[in-house]
């Protein structure tokens, strides 16, 4: 039997990163240049994982939001921003250059709705650097294409057992 066969016999996926190492290898050199460029443009490690996050939410990705949400908290997020995020218009509980940068994710996630997209950079202009937009776009892009790997290959999330604070 093909592992081809197997697969659809079990009904488990391929882990296309697995599969395909040399393509999975150049998109983590893509991520740790975008992480360059967003370092280099100002962008704040806590501001670089609520792009993933959101981008990861509006995707669906179980993986990657697991992923970011740890790596949001050990870069200084607080659990009440992580637990609005999904309705941050409705909050004020984000800066003016957060929203931007948020709102331009999300266009750049959904390019489609071309009026989303105008409004999103319209407002990311006022407030952002060239430097900076050019820097969250390439985050999202940048994790759009890494939700579509766990989305695609079905990464599973493993339980993490928290530590339990000592008495």
């Amino acid at each position: 039997m093909t592992q081809a066969a197997a697969v659809a016999a079990t009904g488990k996926r391929v882990y296309i990163d697995k599969q395909s190492p040399d393509a999975y290898k150049a998109l983590l050199a893509t991520g740790e240049a975008v992480r360059e460029v967003a370092a280099d443009a100002g962008l704040e490690r806590a501001l670089v994982e609520l792009i993933d996050i959101r981008v990861s939410q509006l995707n669906g990705c179980a993986f990657c939001l697991d992923l970011h949400t740890r790596a949001a908290l050990h870069a200084g997020e607080t659990a009440q921003r992580l637990g609005v995020l999904p309705a941050w218009r409705d909050t004020e509980l984000f800066t003016a250059r957060e929203r931007s940068a948020l709102a331009l994710a999300e266009a750049t996630t959904h390019p489609a709705d071309a009026g989303a997209q105008e409004r999103a950079y319209a407002g990311a202009r006022a407030v952002l650097s060239e430097a900076e937009i050019s820097a969250v776009i390439w985050v999202a892009i940048a994790m759009n294409a890494f939700n579509r790997v766990s989305i695609l290959s079905k990464h599973p999330v493993r339980h993490v057992v928290a530590a339990r604070p000592s008495t």
